[in-house]
């Protein structure tokens, strides 16, 4: 991709334009968004900064959190927090943002398909947020964050666990059984295939759910068990 190839004050410029925050240290930036499969070429990565943006994130989400929803107690804090800083989340922010578009890699990690290259766009977005708050201080990278997280901690869909865990805990509920997984199909390409997997809990129907890895068919799954038997209601596709 050409924007790879930025560096410097032009780097700077082109993220300053997708986040709206002016960054003065074109190095750390540069190392924010460089993956470790590229550092021979620019001599940094981002893994230091992902380190301390992790932490700043995860002050600024707990706080935000805290204030939002005064009457939440501990656990309900927790599922919301975790949902906010997990990868996924990560990923979709930097994506939206534009940012995937200046991440520096090796050729092998570019031809992989994007669903597998999450955790690294998650990472970058940390290593930026670690960029923001040692340019500008905590309360600029409190803004950013509270800028691109707070619609999302409001969702109706925040305050769930993982579909997984929120099934098994069910099922022992009201069956005493462990729910077991069984990948029912593989279809595409090698490089980007979609399963299908079938969730079975004694005493009641299967469920079954699509999705790109593998955990994320299972997550579908118990998912549309956990809907169909009233524990979780069902979300329109904004929540």
């Amino acid at each position: 991709m050409a924007a790879k190839r930025l560096t410097g004050e032009r780097l700077a410029e082109a993220a300053e334009q997708r986040t709206g925050v002016a960054f003065r240290n074109a190095r750390l930036l540069e190392s924010a968004l460089t993956h470790s499969s590229a550092r021979s070429k620019a001599g940094v990565d981002y893994q230091r900064l992902e380190f301390l943006g992790d932490r700043v994130l995860g002050l600024v989400v707990a706080e935000m959190l805290y204030e939002t929803f005064p009457e939440a107690p501990e656990g309900e804090l927790s599922v919301r927090l975790n949902a906010l800083v997990n990868a996924d989340t990560l990923a979709a922010i930097t994506d939206e943002l534009g940012l995937d578009t200046l991440i520096r890699t090796g050729s092998d990690l570019r031809s992989r398909a994007p669903t597998k290259q999450i955790n690294m766009r998650a990472d970058v977005m940390e290593a930026l947020i670690a960029v923001i708050y040692l340019d500008n201080g905590l309360e600029a990278a409190s803004r950013f964050i509270r800028t691109h997280w707070t619609e999302r901690s409001k969702a109706a869909g925040a305050a769930r666990s993982d579909p997984k865990t929120a099934l098994q805990e069910w099922a022992h509920r009201a069956s005493g059984a462990t729910p077991v997984y069984r990948i029912d199909g593989r279809d595409g390409p090698d490089h980007d295939p979609i399963f299908t997997v079938a969730v079975e809990i004694a005493g009641y129907a299967e469920g079954s759910g699509r999705g790109r890895s593998k955990r994320e068919a299972e997550q579908a799954a118990a998912t549309e068990v956990l809907v169909r038997e009233g524990v979780w209601e069902p979300l329109d596709e904004a929540s």
